[in-house]
């Protein structure tokens, strides 16, 4: 079987992933999906109160992203359909790992290696990055009121933490390409050039994507 274009895109809290996953969706007529965010009933007393919320908090997520991903696999990745999400699974530890106490994240990282280790990976990752002053004017701007209380050194760890993850994960996995965008200085939502730059960085390695499952088809 060809294989099938799966890309995640991925950054800091307010950074513009599902605004960019729906421009792109839309453009290469791939299938969109949109991590739950606000459904989080405990995301709100989680700004309030990192400490005490944490783990029910990220439990939450790993199990709607899990049945997320499973449902991808079934319905579309095994179907032959394109889907670009605006999230990777993995960023679950990127959280976990800077809110939950030792003793829990011991117990979240043993359900989260259960829960993934058969989960299928992007082909393709951006990575949406950007300073603490945009990151907290982009959020300003989408007015989500859960997030209003969040904490500008939080946001700033957040964002050193996934600029780590990256780093690390281009380590580990050398074959999944990662397009990196400068958030300062690209504006994919409001120029058009923006996003037309994106999208050919896209389609480059979509290309290889193709040529490389076709190499592989004909060495069976």
């Amino acid at each position: 079987m060809a294989e099938v274009p799966f890309i995640a895109i991925e950054g800091p809290i307010g950074i513009g992933k599902t605004s960019l996953a729906k421009k792109l969706s839309s453009h290469f007529d791939f299938h969109l999906l949109k991590e739950i965010v606000e459904e989080n009933p405990f995301l709100g007393k989680f700004y309030d109160d990192i400490d005490e919320w944490s783990f029910q908090t990220e439990m939450f997520f790993l199990c709607n992203r899990y049945k997320q991903l499973e449902d991808i696999e079934k319905n579309y990745l095994k179907l032959n359909k394109a889907v670009i999400a605006d999230y990777h699974i993995s960023k679950n530890m990127i959280f976990a790992k800077r809110t939950l106490q030792k003793d829990k994240f011991e117990k979240y990282e043993q359900i989260y290696q259960i829960l993934t280790k058969d989960m299928p990976l992007p082909n393709m990752l951006i990575y949406l990055n950007a300073s603490l002053d945009t990151i907290l004017n982009r959020i300003r701007l989408r007015g989500r009121d859960i997030e209003q209380n969040i904490k500008s050194s939080y946001l700033e760890q957040l964002a050193s933490d996934y600029e780590d993850f990256m780093n690390e994960f281009e380590v580990l996995h050398p074959e999944i390409p990662v397009i990196r965008i400068d958030g300062d200085t690209s504006d994919f939502v409001h120029h058009q050039d923006d996003l037309d730059r994106i999208i050919d960085k896209v389609n480059t390695h979509l290309a290889d994507i193709a040529i490389t499952s076709k190499q592989r088809g004909t060495t069976k």
